[in-house]
């Protein structure tokens, strides 16, 4: 049953995407988006339902052959990320999602199923009732859910508020811990924005980020008052303000800048126009980081080159091997600029483990070309029963793996594109073309 019904979602999937669009007509085109939405979100629904039907038949699977209990989760989430080709964080949320939703919540799976709520606002109830027991959750479910009507017209912030409002009045010492929970996991990170800039991003008490934004927004409304601006804007001068408080260096000054050079040489002296890798946030224009560079050099700012050379045919990074267990630094080192991210397919968090792809029970050697940069998850995950991992001989090209998950499912993973091989100088460039010429 299970196949024919695969087989007539791919059927079905091949033709809504060969239907052809409303022809011009606006009313059937609102009735076709009103259609495939209520068809998105009864394939969330069905997706949820899958995804705990899943995780229960490995958990069954596992503790029948006898494996601890510590075993009995491992991996799973890693493998609803892969079939949905996202991150294994995001499969993880997916699992909870579909657990929530199939054991505690019938009321929205149910709207769900019908295409009265999307996965989003699904989501949203999941999150805010978090806190509250298996009991208590399954009253917020009954009293938003059981009703359609309910929650029609409501926005996300209104919904947000009713389940909040509810989660209050079911178990306020719920809430109380959550909060404080969630004080307890304040953090700054970073992520890269559009055209070479990058996200600052701040948790902390609401409190303590409503007066650090009142703090800046009035002492950057000063220096416009009193023409100390600088022909900055109020905003421009928020962001200077908050770097120059928060590193105790002034904007004018610059900051120590180290360059890890995935590139050519020429990229870098000779005007070449190819991306620098920026490590950890991806490319930049090669344009910005000569700038970059200059600018340090010209305020005499601490500046740092480390030279990372490639194989001249194959474009592949300078490989070593060592006898050594684990990675020496200089060979994680390379691996982290090889592959910039964690390896696993569709998880793009920073690397925190340097790992043997073929492990060194199975005589796998500490080289490059079996190593791997993964996320402490995804290193994890791969240790449990069933996953299998070898690198694929790829001659020419870049860095390959093999990834084989417990029901048989295969992967591939390939190291992010180098810089391109053997280019020519401005020098050889002009030669040729002369010879040409003549």
């Amino acid at each position: 049953m299970g196949a024919v019904l695969l087989e007539e979602l791919r059927t079905f999937t091949a033709r809504l995407q060969c239907a052809e669009a409303a022809s011009g007509d606006p009313g059937l085109g609102i009735d076709l988006l009103d259609a495939i939405e209520t068809l998105k979100s009864v394939g969330c629904a069905v997706q949820a339902v899958i995804t705990d039907d899943v995780a229960t038949s490995i958990r069954a699977d596992r503790k029948a052959a006898g494996l601890p209990r510590a075993e009995w989760d491992r991996g799973i989430a890693s493998q609803i990320a892969l079939a949905r080709r996202e991150s294994p964080n995001r499969g993880g949320r997916h699992l909870g999602f579909a657990q929530a939703l199939v054991h505690e919540m019938p009321h929205t799976l149910a709207m769900l199923q019908t295409g009265r709520l999307n996965e989003w606002r699904a989501t949203l109830l999941v999150r805010e009732t978090a806190c509250l027991s298996a009991t208590d959750r399954g009253i917020v479910d009954r009293r938003l859910c059981s009703d359609p009507a309910i929650l029609d017209g409501v926005g996300d912030r209104g919904l947000i508020a009713r389940a909040k409002a509810l989660a209050v009045e079911l178990d306020a010492a719920a809430v109380v811990r959550r909060h404080r929970k969630a004080v307890s996991e304040r953090r700054v990170t970073t992520r890269p924005a559009p055209d070479s800039m990058a996200y600052l991003s701040v948790l902390m008490p609401v409190e303590q980020a409503v007066c650090l934004q009142a703090t800046l927004g009035r002492d950057a409304d000063s220096l416009i008052a009193t023409g100390d601006s600088g022909g900055r804007t109020r905003n421009q001068l928020m962001v200077d303000l908050l770097f120059e408080r928060g590193t105790g260096a002034s904007v004018a000054s610059g900051v120590p800048v180290a360059v890890n050079l995935v590139l050519s040489d020429e990229t870098l002296l000779a005007g070449g126009h190819e991306a620098a890798q920026l490590h950890g946030f991806g490319p930049m224009p090669a344009g910005i980081a000569r700038q970059l560079v200059a600018d340090a050099v010209d305020r005499d700012t601490e500046t740092s080159l480390r030279r990372v050379y490639s194989c001249p045919h194959s474009g592949a990074l300078t490989a070593m091997e060592s006898q050594s267990r684990t990675f020496p630094k200089s060979l994680r080192k390379l691996i982290d600029l090889r592959d910039r991210t964690c390896r696993t397919p569709w998880c793009d968090a920073p690397i925190r483990h340097h790992d043997h792809i073929r492990s060194r029970r199975k005589l796998g050697k500490t080289t490059a070309r079996n190593g791997s940069g993964l996320c402490e998850a995804c290193n994890y995950a791969k240790e449990a029963p069933g996953w299998t991992a070898r690198p694929v001989h790829n001659p020419g090209r870049t860095h390959l793996i093999d990834l084989g998950t417990p029901t048989g499912h295969h992967y591939r993973s390939a190291a992010p594109p180098l810089p391109s091989a053997a280019r020519q100088s401005e020098v050889e460039a002009v030669l040729i073309a002369h010879l040409r010429a003549s």
